[in-house]
């Protein structure tokens, strides 16, 4: 006889995004529909709240409400989010998982406020020494865990391990790949292109990867990342960044593209009117709900950040990547394999730190 899944808790932070509790409170509903496990804490101002679930009556019986009135707004530095936390939905969701009273929190406001609070409250785990921003991006292939998207601006060779270590952990959970294969983003595929740090990574991988549920295939041009050539693509910040928006742009472009193609005669009306069915699967392959939800990847907690401009549906496929991380127990996953990795690691080698991002 087959168990039923354990019940998991995720603290919301009601207040953040650009749309506020209605689309939160509906997309948790939505997520409750998809996945019957999943219970809410909801963190936020009572009044807005309230009259948001007065729309969800399902998720209105089971929802915890926490009130609060601090909301921390986009336009906040990082610093000014960190002293008022403790009296921000955002702070008080992070300190949820902190205490052990939910599973993962999960917030659609200020990303920089949102990692600073998170890495500030939950820590990394151990053999980590800063967590990476982390998504699933479409390919032509299957969607590939992406990171770091952000985090770090600056990552030494030691940070790309541990990002490769991280993300074939994500895309052994999320994906269900039982030999992740990994890349590093480089200018090049060839051994002696790239930084310093790149070309030391891309060593220490070699060494450690027949250790590891891993295959390292060495490096990936930017071009790989949309033809799937590899399943985990792992960089630094700073490139990370600069391909997720370029992947966003190039998405609108087509989009932008089509509809001027399609509109320009009625010829191409009809073009349009017979194509309806593949363009409507073309869309629904570059929304950005459907694969809404970044992690803080390598934090002694799971913190899943959505956009804030996400849909109904976006903030609950948010909601179903933290579910995933907890069923799948993304954080002994990666405890594990970083333990293995340190194990086996050969001694004397010595990777000097980056400084810290800005």
């Amino acid at each position: 006889m087959s168990r039923a899944p354990r019940v998991i808790r995720i603290a919301v932070d009601a207040m953040g995004g650009d749309v506020g509790p209605e689309t939160v409170i509906a997309g948790a509903e939505l997520a409750r529909e998809r996945w019957p496990e999943l219970r809410f804490c909801i963190y936020g101002q009572e009044a807005a709240v309230m009259a948001a679930l007065q729309r969800a009556p399902r998720l209105k019986v089971e929802a915890e409400v926490v009130p609060v009135e601090g909301v921390v707004l986009g336009t906040d530095k990082p610093s000014q989010a960190l002293r008022r936390a403790r009296s921000t939905s955002m702070g008080l969701a992070v300190e949820a998982v902190k205490a052990g009273e939910a599973d993962a929190c999960v917030s659609a406001g200020n990303t920089g406020a949102f990692m600073a609070i998170a890495k500030l409250a939950l820590r990394t785990l151990p053999g980590i020494d800063r967590p990476a921003l982390t998504a699933l991006m479409p390919t032509l292939k299957r969607d590939s865990v992406v990171l770091d998207l952000g985090a770090n601006a600056e990552s030494s060779a030691e940070n790309l391990v541990q990002f490769a270590i991280m993300g074939a952990a994500f895309a052994r959970a999320v994906l269900a790949l039982e030999q992740p294969k990994v890349a590093l983003l480089n200018i090049g595929e060839e051994d002696l292109k790239g930084t310093g740090q790149l070309r030391e990574a891309a060593a220490l991988l070699r060494q450690a990867a027949a250790d590891l549920p891993m295959r390292f295939a060495g490096f990936i041009e930017g071009h790989g990342i949309a033809e799937g050539e590899t399943d985990v693509v792992v960089t630094d910040g700073f490139s990370g960044n600069i391909a997720l928006k370029t992947a966003e742009g190039t998405a609108k472009l087509v989009g932008g593209l089509l509809k001027r193609a399609y509109g320009s005669s009625w010829i191409t009306r009809i073009g349009y009117l017979l194509s309806r069915s593949a363009l409507a699967a073309l869309r629904d392959q570059l929304d950005p709900n459907n694969h809404n939800g970044a992690v803080f990847l390598g934090l002694n907690g799971i913190a899943v950040k959505s956009h804030g401009a996400a849909s109904i549906k976006g903030f609950a496929n948010a909601l179903g990547v933290a579910h995933d991380l907890v069923r799948e127990d993304i954080l002994a996953r990666i405890k594990a394999d970083m333990a293995n990795f340190r194990a086996h690691q050969p001694p004397g080698i010595s990777v000097a730190q980056a400084p810290d991002a800005a």
